[in-house]
């Protein structure tokens, strides 16, 4: 049964209390959204110095002082009114914001929702000034210069909002998440945070690694790659996690724009692109990055809590995040310190660490069969022999400016002794000592021992070999005899149409037959048997979401890794001694050696204090 109709009412302008406390539960959706906007406040007054004090997760008491500039007595009613700022005054200013808040509406919203008084003294005046948020009356105060918000018994005059928060020590975490990520991007300022009277953290002023090691901890700070790059004007810098560095959960990803900590999927998935080969599984990168550029190119006025950006041109902006990633990324822990020495050349001038014939390739690469059988064919071709198999003269050739080092026949013997190896830490995966039940090779190092995994090293250094060599040459388009088509909605259909040049860098080639049907009568040869409209669709996805597709590539390095898996030297095989070496010689000259293109480690290092600690040598 159908409920009666409401009986009309009339239209009618709202009273500004009922504005604002509509305007509250957009901008303060929980006691950590208040600590935000202040904390945003006082960095936009110049604070060098924030205390944030809270009790019962800032529920019932939030209080945050800075010693910025202060707000002049008669300013402050309109501190607390809506829509008053001083940080823009026309849309020229809105389009070129530099500053963290400019709406003017976060304090009166605040006031609509709590109990809050503000005070505030300036550098010239006599004392400081306080306005109760309620009444709007200013009276004489005591206090330093700067600023002091009051926030206590949130939401006390709408219970229905109160109901929906959570317990004390929940809303607590998100307030203390909240200053966290603030602090690690003004290293500039210092930090206090107490809850209940008790201090829980305070970072001094000092330099950003400092600071994000005191905040994300040594495991990170142990295991992070520092980032800083430009292009035109564009900057990223911060520090990557390394692999090693990766969490279960993507908790510790923060990203900034222009100083403000954002949650945008363009980033966010230009990162985890640069990250994909050196994953393991559903693991996800730690990384505090930052990227600056002129205010002009980004829109921070498209979320009320402005945690999203949109930018002009969201695809610049992604390839410059993901190269940028990407090159920090390929170098390796190996390579970190010492000398990198260049890959064995080959006799024939084949690889020579691709075992088998050029079959292997072409079942993936048969339309560019023509083209490639001069490239492909003299690089992994005529080397049938051994996985690693190297002579020993070409293994000598290395170290042909060191007379100190003898090199035996590669048959004589699977263990080099110590005595033959180098000291001055040229190479920083040492030198090969033995083969540990046909898996594991053990190498000594200025270090300590170092352990790897033969299978997964030689994999990774296949998968980058076979990556450089198809980069090296053009993409090649696949023409369908038939072309597939499919139905498409209105969106897949405009970014057909708008994006015809990105498409077909890509290799598609995608044209609309119609309002809701799409044709693809082209798809890069490489991937010439998978599924036309399922390729179509997830290209312009990404295409629509990010300015650009991986998806060519994901599906391409998908089957290379198939291949490097499938060539790599298998378990159970024993290596000679310069075969095995050959093998850390390559893998310090080779990016991403870390991990397998799986992303399991590859090698890991035994210091000589750790031996030690285990059989409690000076203890």
């Amino acid at each position: 049964m159908n409920a009666p109709l409401p009986s009309p009412r009339p239209i009618q302008p709202l009273p500004d209390n009922l504005i604002s406390q509509i305007a509250a539960g957009e901008v303060v959706e929980r006691p950590s959204a208040v600590v935000k906007e202040l904390l945003e406040n006082a960095l936009d007054a110049g604070a060098t110095q924030i205390t944030v004090r809270l009790e019962q997760g800032g529920i019932k008491r939030i209080a945050i002082t800075d010693n910025g500039r202060g707000i002049l007595p008669e300013q402050l009613p309109l501190a607390l009114a809506r829509h008053a700022t001083s940080k823009i005054t026309s849309l020229h200013d809105l389009e070129n914001v530099a500053t963290l808040g400019f709406r003017g509406e976060a304090l009166a919203s605040i006031a609509s929702v709590s109990q809050l008084t503000l005070t505030s003294r300036t550098a010239d005046a006599a004392h400081a000034s306080e306005i109760d948020g309620s009444t709007l009356i200013v009276t004489p105060s005591s206090g330093a210069q700067g600023s002091t918000v009051n926030v206590q018994d949130l939401y006390f005059n709408t219970p229905a909002r109160r109901k929906f928060l959570k317990s004390d020590q929940t809303e607590y975490g998100h307030c203390a998440e909240v200053v966290r990520r603030i602090a690690l991007s003004r290293p500039d300022v210092a930090f206090s945070l107490t809850h209940n009277g008790k201090a829980v953290d305070h970072w001094n002023i000092t330099e950003s690694a400092k600071r994000s090691a005191s905040i994300l901890g040594t495991e990170f700070a142990e295991a992070r790659l520092v980032l800083d790059e430009s292009a035109g004007p564009l900057r990223l810098h911060g520090f990557v996690g390394l692999p090693t560095a990766s969490k279960a959960r993507g908790d510790a990803q923060y990203f900034y724009v222009n100083g403000r900590f954002v949650r945008d999927k363009v980033l966010m998935h230009a990162v985890r692109a640069a990250y994909q080969d050196v994953l393991h599984g559903d693991r996800f990168p730690s990384y505090v990055l930052a990227l600056d550029l002129d205010p002009a190119l980004v829109d921070v006025n498209v979320h009320p809590s402005k945690i999203e950006v949109r930018f002009r041109d969201s695809r610049s902006i992604h390839q410059f995040i993901y190269h940028a990633v990407n090159r920090a990324l390929a170098h390796t822990s190996a390579t970190s310190f010492g000398t990198t020495p260049a890959p064995l050349p080959s006799p024939s001038g084949a690889m020579p660490w691709m075992r088998g014939s050029e079959e292997h390739l072409q079942a993936i690469l048969q339309p560019q069969q023509p083209q490639l059988q001069g490239t492909f064919g003299a690089r992994f071709g005529g080397n049938s022999g051994l996985g690693v198999s190297q002579t020993a003269a070409n293994y000598g050739a290395l170290f042909a400016n060191d007379t100190s080092i003898s090199v035996a026949p590669s048959q004589d013997s699977s263990i080099a002794t110590t005595d033959t190896l180098p000291t001055n830490g040229e190479f920083p995966l040492g030198f090969a000592l033995a083969q540990l039940h046909g898996i594991y090779i053990l190498a000594q190092n200025i270090k300590g021992l170092v352990l790897i995994d033969m299978h997964a090293a030689h994999e990774r250094i296949l998968y980058e070999q076979l990556k450089n060599a198809l980069d090296e040459n053009a993409m090649q388009v696949q023409p369908l005899l038939i072309p597939v088509t499919f139905y498409a909605d209105g969106v897949e259909v405009g970014t057909a149409e708008e994006n015809q040049e990105i498409l077909h860098a890509l290799g598609f080639d995608i044209a609309a037959m119609s309002p809701t049907t799409l044709a693809v009568r082209a798809v890069p040869a490489l991937l010439k048997n998978a599924d036309a409209q399922t390729l179509a669709r997830d290209v312009l996805r990404d295409v629509r979401e990010y300015g650009g597709s991986r998806v060519l590539v994901e599906r391409r390095n998908e089957m290379l890794g198939t291949l490097a898996c499938h060539t790599a030297v298998r378990a159970n095989r024993n290596l000679t001694a310069p075969e095995m070496n050959a093998l850390l010689r390559q893998m310090e000259a080779t990016d991403r050696a870390d991990q397998c293109n799986h992303g399991r480690p590859t090698w890991t290092q035994l210091a000589l204090s750790d031996l030690d600690k285990l059989f409690l040598r000076g203890q």
